[in-house]
């Protein structure tokens, strides 16, 4: 009983009482919890940029937008299984919330297996595509083929703290990266500076960080005693359940897809410039990701709480969230963002020595930082309306609105001399999140019109 007492105060009421305290509350743990794993690459780049030079720094950088294209795919499933357990939780269904969980579980482990079988044996070749520098490709490989063996601990990880995030817990997940993220900073440092390993010393660091924090998070899911405790017994894919991840979470897949998509042909107009640029580039876009992840805390705040309010009939409070989402997203894109401006010499420091690099690094955190709260409000409309339950319609906005302006920008104007600038390329980011996001507030007034007529609230 005390057990099952103590797991129940990780779990939240998000169907009534204030709404702004209850989103702080539930955004906080999430907001430290995707800084950390942050830090897991940023531990990465700040050892490797500090303790093996240059080239190993572009090595690692330039792997990101990749990484986040073969992994986002199935990330975007557990968007799914959000939804489905928030919405199912809310309507108090102990049994659909069991057989979606151990569902979810199931995704994980066969998505893990198999972006590690891709990534492993078609890290060269893409690398290649991607116009990855020569001097920077054997390096390269071998970071995304190490770290491509960690592919199953970390959808583990992601599949089990949605599902948490679904009930209002943020807070363990939190507690899990804590130690791992430790364990990641004390491995690379050991690995690089003492075992001279460098860039297979941090991925290896990091494939085993992943695996620790998975580790914890199923355990956490097996001792839990609610309605989302895990069985290893009843690990089965459920068709109905199935079905309707697949249905909310397949559209978001496809859009983090197409988005990180859109990132690799950045990447590879970026690596065009070659190696100080793509150290530059990669040093900034990691400071900018703090951001990110700040921000983003508030879009998966919007899912899980319209998702729980739809489930539990109370569509009156839809609204309300929505607006304290954007409020708080706004105020946090705005601070956040232009502190990373303000501090980014300081910041890029801590990445490379090289003025050079640190110049590259400043060119895209001015642009881009200094309008990030754009990025945030586009992103909370996004988590509103699947949130609601509709996934198709801001996949099909923000695949036009943001990656088709991108890759029409990059395929035509900057192809010409005048164009040709990283500042031209950043730029496309500000412009494409402002008619985005405008977009899908035409498109939230217009479902929250047809839902109204429905529901009768």
């Amino acid at each position: 009983m005390e057990t099952k007492r103590e797991n129940r105060k990780y779990e939240m009421d998000m169907c009534s009482g204030s709404i702004l305290g209850k989103l702080l509350l539930f955004t906080l743990p999430l907001m430290c919890s995707s800084i950390l794993q942050l830090l897991f690459n940023a531990a990465d780049i700040i050892v490797v940029g500090r303790f093996a030079g240059d080239n190993s720094l572009a090595a690692v950088g330039s792997n990101t937008a990749l990484i986040n294209l073969m992994t986002n795919f199935f990330l975007g499933l557990s968007v799914g299984a959000n939804v489905l357990v928030a919405r199912y939780f809310g309507a108090k269904q102990p049994k659909d919330v069991k057989e979606t969980v151990h569902t979810a579980m199931m995704i994980s482990i066969y998505s893990g297996l198999l972006l590690t079988v891709i990534g492993c044996v078609g890290a060269k070749q893409i690398l290649i595509w991607m116009q990855t520098p020569e001097d920077v490709l054997p390096l390269a490989t071998l970071y995304l083929r190490i770290y491509f063996l960690g592919m199953a601990p970390t959808m583990l990880y992601n599949f089990g703290s949605a599902i948490l995030r679904a009930v209002g817990d943020t807070k363990r997940p939190l507690y899990y990266l804590s130690f791992a993220g430790v364990i990641n900073v004390l491995l690379n440092l050991l690995f690089v500076i003492a075992f001279r390993m460098d860039v297979a010393g941090v991925a290896a660091a990091t494939v085993i960080s992943q695996s620790i924090s998975a580790f914890l998070i199923v355990r956490c899911m097996m001792i839990e005693e609610g309605s989302i405790h895990l069985e290893l017994t009843s690990l089965r894919i459920n068709g109905d359940k199935l079905r309707r991840i697949l249905m909310i979470g397949l559209p978001a897949s496809f859009q983090g897809m197409v988005f990180s998509f859109s990132n690799v042909i950045i990447q590879a107009s970026v690596n065009s410039f070659g190696a100080v640029v793509v150290a530059g580039n990669s040093a900034a876009a990691n400071i900018e990701g703090f951001v990110y992840v700040s921000m983003n805390a508030f879009h998966q705040a919007a899912i899980s709480f319209t998702g729980q309010n739809v489930g539990a009939a109370k569509y009156e409070r839809v609204n309300k969230i929505l607006y304290a989402s954007e409020f708080c997203v706004i105020v946090v894109g705005v601070l956040l963002g232009n502190a990373a401006v303000f501090f980014g010499h300081p910041l890029l420091s801590m990445y490379t020595s090289s003025p050079e690099v640190m110049e590259a690094g400043m060119k895209r955190l001015r642009i881009i930082c200094g309008t990030y709260a754009l990025c945030g409000m586009m992103d909370v409309m996004v988590g509103s309306l699947r949130g609601l339950g509709y996934s198709v319609m801001p996949m099909i906005v923000s695949l036009v609105g943001a990656c088709g302006l991108r890759l029409l920008w990059i395929f035509t104007f900057f192809r010409m001399e005048a164009f040709h600038t990283t500042n031209s390329l950043y730029m496309t980011y500000p412009v494409s999140w402002l008619i985005t996001f405008l977009t899908h507030v035409i498109c939230f007034l217009i479902v929250r019109r047809k839902l109204t007529k429905k529901w009768g609230k």
